[in-house]
């Protein structure tokens, strides 16, 4: 039988027992989460915060601010002009907006009108959105009028939220009536993917509001809290940013131009706008933690009370750095949850767990928002105690599939062989994982070849395809390797035809970033005269020489300038300590 995870105060004192019960678990999910939410609609569990604080502020933005009254009524009259537009339901709604109060209205006025929400990253290349825009085929872009030119190859009806305001925002504000339910799809977002091609996976209500109702129990989330809107829209991250705040009578505080991330001034940002709640990308946390110990002039605003982690390992060793700025002040939560399962499906709280084994990096911890979480073999059997198994999704945070692949969504949402519900189905994540002695699950590794940097998921094939079309490539393999501190970086092994003349690394950079966003890019191309073979043929990537992470750029190159005085030394100093690469000249890029 499954065992039942009942809350996070009483998870430790049933370590021991639930240990003994998974060793005879021989069906059924390996773990569990217990909690159930009513899957209500999104935009219904905002409508029933409206009624209970109309007053509240509900978001912030350079200086400017919006109830949650002005809110609700605001996205109800743009959900009244999309059904105008003859918008049908789940038709698909691009959103492509620069942090603004416009934001919060568009993601909830989408919903309301029955639609599904694409969210749309301008910072991606034309390319990849031309493609996004392409396969999902939205009735309408919601955006700004500065950005239009960004998206002057769109075939769909671009809507202005500022220069039409008032054709948009005008007439009736009340709530409307609507036919969406739990399975209708509330988000369509996209993913890298290992053809070449972006996928959309399709969320619906029910697993989003099931998430969304768990985060606001999990992360204690309160009326008084001000919760930074950090991630990408087009980050799934930014969902758990959005609606679990609206649904608990919180503020979101959304970016601003002035934001940098620059660790000390994002910090005094932080403080200067009260934020209570930060949910970061793990690799920026370890680059924040890595700050807080280089300097004694950076501390933790007085304002922060809880740290979100998400998107890749979060190292140990970084978190007992953390330990000592954090204390007990500051909650920290490492989470996971790929995009098919509604943003997270386990979480773990350290500071909960202080008899925890602790390896290289903090556990995935235990099942939340109901989630069944299974660990199986090759042959869908479950593994024994703390054996290897890939790790398997099933409940309801599951989403229905992917746009326009029905292939793709049978191969990886799978039936559930422990469900006797006939269309209950396991999403096959490909990760490797361990349930330890303690009863906390332990992420390996990947079963495939697919890695995540700087908090984004990324598919190399999709990257060796885009390399594929420059002239003269014959061959390309792209991995990542990690470096001396612990972050990973895309390395591509490229094979030339012959006779034909090599491209420099900045001109496959550049012609990288034309069709992928810059986190896609490696940072290091290392040329082969061949890829070596495995003895059935298949590319030996064991065998390809391990890179070397320090810039590699010719002597009269713009990236290798010397520092010209004892500041910019000092300053390269620190980057090269932090980093763990040499050398690194003054005009190198971050990434």
């Amino acid at each position: 039988m499954p065992v039942n995870y009942e809350t996070e105060d009483n998870f430790s004192a049933k370590l021991q027992s639930r240990a003994s019960t998974l060793r005879t678990d021989s069906v059924g999910p390996l773990t569990q989460a217990k909690e159930s939410c009513e899957c209500n609609c999104i935009h219904e569990l905002v409508e029933a915060q409206v009624e209970r604080t109309p007053n509240g502020i509900a978001a912030i933005h350079a200086g400017q601010t919006l109830s949650y009254a002005q809110l609700n009524a605001r996205a109800n009259q743009l959900a009244r002009f999309l059904l105008e537009l003859g918008v049908k339901p789940e038709t698909r709604i691009g959103i492509a907006l620069r942090p603004s109060l416009n934001l919060p209205v568009a993601m909830l006025g989408v919903l309301k009108a029955g639609c599904a929400c694409l969210p749309l990253d301008l910072n991606y290349p034309e390319e990849r959105l031309e493609l996004m825009l392409d396969d999902a085929q939205p009735a309408a872009v919601l955006t700004e009028e500065q950005l239009t030119p960004t998206l002057s190859f769109s075939k769909a009806k671009l809507v202005c939220l500022d220069s039409q305001a008032a054709q948009v925002f005008r007439g009736i504000q009340t709530n409307l009536e609507h036919s969406t339910t739990a399975e209708s799809v509330a988000y369509v977002i996209y993913t890298s993917g290992s053809t070449g091609k972006p996928r959309g996976v399709l969320l619906p209500h029910r697993g989003l509001a099931n998430h969304n109702q768990s985060a606001v129990t999990l992360y204690d989330l309160r009326p008084e809290d001000r919760v930074m809107q950090f991630s990408s829209i087009s980050f799934d991250i930014a969902i758990e940013e959005i609606f679990p705040t609206l649904m608990c009578g919180a503020g979101i505080v959304l970016k601003t131009g002035s934001l940098s991330l620059q660790v000390d001034e994002f910090l005094q940002w932080i403080q200067r706008h009260r934020v209570s709640v930060l949910d970061l990308p793990t690799a920026f946390w370890h680059e924040l933690v890595h700050q807080l110990e280089a300097s004694e002039s950076i501390a933790l605003p007085g304002s922060l009370r809880l740290v979100i982690l998400g998107g890749e390992k979060a190292s140990t060793k970084a978190y007992r750095v953390w330990e000592k700025f954090a204390g007990n002040r500051v909650r920290l939560i490492n989470t996971y949850g790929p995009t098919e399962a509604s943003v997270i499906v386990t979480a773990f709280e350290p500071a909960r767990f202080p008899g925890a084994t602790l390896g290289d990096s903090l556990p995935l911890g235990h099942p939340v928002a109901s989630a069944q979480i299974h660990l199986l073999d090759e042959n869908l059997q479950p593994t024994p105690p703390g054996a290897a198994g890939e790790l398997y999704i099933g409940g309801p945070p599951l989403a229905h599939g992917y746009l326009n692949q029905p292939e793709l969504t049978a191969q990886k949402f799978i039936p559930d062989p422990f469900n006797p519900e006939p269309l209950a189905r396991l999403y096959k994540t490909g990760d490797l994982a361990r349930c330890t002695a303690d009863g906390m699950l332990e992420f390996l590794g990947r079963v495939d070849f697919q890695v995540k940097i700087r908090g984004f998921r990324v598919e190399p094939g999709e990257i060796e395809a885009a390399l594929h079309h420059y002239p003269g490539l014959a061959e390309a393999v792209v991995l990542s390797h990690e470096n001396g501190n612990g972050d990973k970086g895309l390395v591509a092994y490229v094979v030339w035809s012959a006779g034909r003349e090599q491209a420099s690394v900045s001109e496959l950079s550049d012609f990288l970033k034309q069709r992928l966003p810059e986190y896609m890019v490696p940072a290091i191309f290392i040329a082969l005269e061949k890829l070596p073979l495995t003895v059935n043929g298949k590319v030996n990537r064991r065998a390809l020489p391990k890179p070397d992470f320090a810039p590699v750029s010719s002597p009269t190159s713009p990236s290798s300038t010397l520092p010209q005085d004892e500041l910019q030394a000092q300053l390269i100093g620190i980057w090269q300590s932090v980093l763990g690469k040499k050398p690194i000249g003054v005009r190198d890029n971050f990434f």
